[in-house]
């Protein structure tokens, strides 16, 4: 099995498709990537700007590259020396074109009878042996009245969108039925899509009616949907594969089991959320996860705990009273999913008992609410539901004889109940948490990230090293990450949102002045905007209108997706504009950015080299080898000027030193230096070893040991800037003698003990490797002595 160094994430969509990236590789070489990890290929729903909505499980999209655009790209990584690894869902598929799937459209045409009847998760009982299809603005007499419902030829038509007749009802029409009743023929039912969260029969992916859960448990689904997939590892085009949401399948182990032998036991990464200390199944046939985990422990070493009094504080005045206790807010947003947009997954876990229960839907939505992780895979995992029983009959006593029955069927790992509760209870993590309670647990945005838990503020130094030491000893192949499709902030606004926890006191006096100018009326969701515009600054004033919609609508607090408050909204969208319009708005972002950015730029350098030095596979997402300033999907699928890249790349390896400034130019000097060393030099990363720093500014550093390449890292600048002209003044590096190389400037060091004003004299971060005697040709390291694969001609 071939295993990445590092990987390089790609979103291949149709502003930039497999032929384009194919023109990338010899960048990506350059940059120093290992692989390149490609977003999915199968063909997807038209206009589908992330593939995550397939439509046909048997091609490449040609809106893509399709087949031959594959074969050229694979070629091109190959002759780089390349690998390749590819995102694919297996749980679900894109049905909002009823007439682009084949698979659903056989199934609405015949029902029951269908072959992919079997394929799809219906409760046929429920629906009345018809499909629930929420797509009406009313009831189906208005939409025939309206003209909106009518029959074309053998299909019916519902204003754009397209339906089969079943076989034996293709001629009603003509024989003078209505529209209406040539409906009620048909194996599927058009409701309003206001019913669908409580009255839908189809399990879907999270809440959204336009991606329908498939059954890859069973055999012929899985090889019929998979059988593309399989092509690419068995004839090269592939090497490792990335599988999505894999806490939606009923047996996501046996899933792994399944793949690992359809691939001969490739490289395969599952995007499975940790939460806390819950650890990856070991038995899995995985080599890790897709990083979300590694994510938070680099955030939280570069958070100030002292800060959190005053962010607490900050936070409580803008309540007007005490702060929400996270675990609570949970529970409240878990709950409202669902009893809301999940009703109907609960419902059916109600009807799926042998016997009826009183107060059922009510107790599972409650277990569901109070589960702590994703979910569990019984028998592993049966703690949680043990600790969800219990919390659930803390806060809902008048449950207990409802639980009592239930929960025991929830234990049996074979029973249809569980393993359906299994599959649920992610989704109301996923809406309830991330999707929700992130956007109003505002005291800090850089702490409400996928994978992350916001209650844990910030972690020492020893905490960092221990949570990296575990992850060399256990999954050291797993994937490492700062930025993802859906992350809810890039790395860089994140690092510098870092820094508030280093002025609370000043930051609360600035957002004071700023909603002074502007208010939604809502302080923590003020916070929330003022925060995304300090960090993503200078952004555009379209990407910010887009981001405060969207995240004022999952906040749901204030405003919804399906019923919008206008008049809220409106304060919203003025409390951007006032950041461009405003004189005196204006000036307030500028001077406090211009405060914070540089030393929110020592953290984002920071972060990265010890995401990329650190245990595991690290994965740089698209563009963020310069400054990635994104905020959540879709702006983060922005298209990336490469052509910038490259250039900047060529004059760093022509020996350009640059200053840490808004071009970025110093993040990719971090990033193409550290990967060209992780990849190059392979012998230098066998081991996890802290480092010792010790002298006055200690606290300030961060510095572990590969086995030969040493990642030394600044923490808490603005506090380290105020200790003088020389902040390290008195502290040093403590190393065995014998000459390195810092790799990111080309100076070169002997002896043991450093010191840090020397060492980071030039840039908050160093990057130091053992010197190697071989000679590099074009290589932008001033020393007579260098690291092999400072520059691509080495590669």
């Amino acid at each position: 099995m071939r295993v990445p160094v590092s990987t390089y994430r790609l979103q291949i969509r149709v502003g930039f498709t497999l032929d384009d990236a194919a023109e990338l590789v010899d960048y990506l070489r350059d940059l120093g990537a290992d692989w390149a990890y490609l977003s999915p290929l199968l063909e997807a729903a038209s206009g589908s700007d992330h593939g995550y909505d397939v439509i046909d499980h048997s091609r490449v999209d040609p809106k893509r590259g399709g087949r031959g655009g594959l074969d050229r790209f694979s070629a091109a990584a190959r002759a780089a020396d390349l690998g390749v690894l590819v995102d694919i869902v297996p749980n679900h598929v894109g049905v909002a074109d009823a007439a682009a799937n084949a698979w659903w459209w056989d199934l609405l045409r015949l029902g029951r009878a269908s072959r992919y009847a079997e394929a799809f998760d219906v409760d046929w009982a429920f629906g009345g042996d018809r499909v629930r299809i929420p797509v009406l603005g009313g009831t189906i007499e208005e939409a025939a009245a309206a003209g909106e419902l009518r029959v074309v030829g053998d299909e019916l038509h519902y204003v754009d969108n397209r339906f089969p007749l079943a076989p034996e009802t293709i001629g009603l029409a003509a024989s003078g039925a209505s529209a209406v009743e040539v409906h009620a023929a048909q194996h599927y039912e058009l409701m309003n899509w206001r019913r669908a969260d409580a009255e839908l029969n189809y399990r879907r992916f999270f809440a959204v009616n336009s991606l329908a859960g498939i059954r890859v448990e069973v055999p012929w689904v899985f090889d019929e949907s998979h059988v593309e997939i399989l092509r690419w590892l068995r004839e090269g085009l592939a090497d490792g594969l990335r599988v999505d949401h894999p806490d939606g399948l009923a047996d996501p182990g046996g899933y792994l089991d399944r793949l690992a032998e359809g691939t001969d036991g490739a490289y395969v990464l599952v995007e499975k959320i940790l939460e806390g200390p819950e650890r990856l199944p070991s038995a899995w046939a995985t080599d890790g996860t897709t990083g979300y985990d590694a994510l938070a422990d680099l955030d939280r070493v570069f958070v100030d705990p002292a800060g959190q009094a005053g962010l607490d504080a900050l936070d409580a005045s803008l309540r007007g009273g005490p702060s929400p206790v996270y675990e609570e807010l949970i529970h409240d947003t878990k709950r409202g999913v669902a009893d809301g947009i999940l009703r109907s997954e609960v419902l059916r876990l109600e009807r799926m008992l042998p016997t009826p229960v009183e107060g059922a839907a009510d107790a599972i939505a409650e277990l569901l609410t109070c589960f702590p992780v994703y979910r569990s895979y019984l028998p592993l995992g049966a703690e949680g539901l043990a600790a969800a029983d219990a919390l659930a009959r803390e806060h809902r006593p008048d449950l207990a004889a409802a639980l009592d029955v239930i929960v025991p069927q929830l234990a049996e790992p074979d029973a249809a109940i569980a393993i359906r509760f299994q599959q649920t209870s992610g989704m109301v993590m996923a809406k309830g948490v991330e999707d929700t309670a992130f956007y109003r647990y505002t005291r800090i945005g850089s702490l409400t990230e996928v994978g992350a838990d916001p209650a844990e503020f910030a972690i020492t130094v020893d905490e960092f090293h221990k949570r990296a030491a575990r992850r060399q000893a256990s999954w050291p192949a797993s994937m490492t990450t700062l930025s993802t499709h859906d992350t809810k902030r890039g790395e860089d606004v994140r690092a510098r949102l870092n820094v508030l926890a280093e002025v609370p006191d000043e930051w609360a006096g600035v957002l004071g002045e700023l909603r002074s100018i502007a208010s939604t009326g809502d302080g923590p969701f003020d916070t929330l905007i003022w925060q995304a515009i300090i960090g993503a600054w200078p952004a555009s004033r379209e990407r910010l209108h887009a981001y405060v919609e969207k995240a004022a609508r999952e906040a749901g607090d204030s405003t919804t997706w399906t019923d919008p408050d206008v008049a809220f909204e409106e304060r919203m969208h003025a409390l951007v504009d006032a950041a461009f319009d405003d004189e005196r708005a204006g000036a307030l972002v500028d001077e406090f950015v211009e405060r914070i950015a540089p030393a929110g730029w020592s953290n984002a350098l920071g972060a990265k080299l010890l995401q990329l030095i650190g245990p595991g596979v690290p994965d740089v997402y698209q563009g963020s080898e310069l400054w990635e300033t994104s905020l959540v999907d879709p702006d983060n699928r922005r298209a990336v000027d490469f052509g910038e890249r490259r250039r900047m790349l060529a004059a760093l390896d022509a020996g350009a030193l640059p200053p840490i400034d808004a071009s970025g130019a110093a993040k990719l000097l971090v990033t193409s230096r550290a990967l060209r060393l992780r990849r190059d030099r392979p012998e230098l990363f066998t081991r996890y070893t802290p480092f010792s720093v010790v002298g006055p500014a200690a606290g300030h550093a961060i510095a572990f040991d590969r086995g030969g390449a040493l990642a030394v890292a600044t923490r808490l600048p603005v506090a380290l800037a105020a200790r003088g002209d020389d902040p390290w003044a008195g502290t040093e590096l403590l190393r065995h003698a014998g000459p390195v190389v810092d790799v990111i400037t080309g100076r070169r060091f002997e002896g043991g003990a450093l010191s840090l004003s020397e060492l980071l004299a030039d840039y908050p971060v160093a990057l130091l490797a053992t010197v190697d005697s071989s000679p590099v040709d074009s290589s932008p390291v001033d020393s007579e002595e260098s690291v092999v694969l400072v520059s691509p001609e080495q590669s």
